[in-house]
């Protein structure tokens, strides 16, 4: 099962120079680039862990693509998340956001249904790798 968050998330995963283009565009517009990654991808978890700190002020992709490369080695096994963050003033949120770096497997999320008061159905979801201790979950 392919996890789909973020910009891009249907497309094939983007290559480096695709990644690359999207940082300069990312750049050009001013806005701060940072990347996250996590073992629990599940669509609720919004706080992945920070790598680094946000780059601001940059005006070259290739300082960014630097710092992923760094973050692949030490997180190649996980999900990471690139960010761009516009603080101009009115927006002062998350502009862009996609995966640069999957898990080798993606186990995927078991729905689970529950029957509810007044005949409703819920649904639920959890992921199949939060079975595992974190930092076992893709090993």
């Amino acid at each position: 099962m392919r996890i789909t968050q973020g910009a891009f998330s249907f497309l094939p995963d983007l290559t480096d120079r695709q990644i690359q283009a999207q940082v300069q565009y990312c750049l050009d517009k001013g806005w701060a680039v940072n990347f996250e990654y996590t073992d629990d991808p599940h669509p609720r978890n919004v706080y992945w862990e920070m790598w680094g700190m946000p780059m601001f002020d940059l005006k070259d992709a290739k300082g960014v693509m630097m710092e992923l490369a760094e973050c692949r080695k030490h997180h190649g096994d996980v999900y990471i998340r690139l960010s761009a963050f516009d603080s101009s003033h009115g927006w002062e949120s998350v502009r862009l956001s996609f995966i640069v770096n999957r898990p080798a497997t993606e186990p995927g999320f078991r729905l689970a249904r529950a029957e509810l008061a007044g005949r409703r159905i819920g649904y639920s979801t959890s992921a199949y790798a939060a079975n595992q201790p974190e930092g076992q979950r893709y090993k």
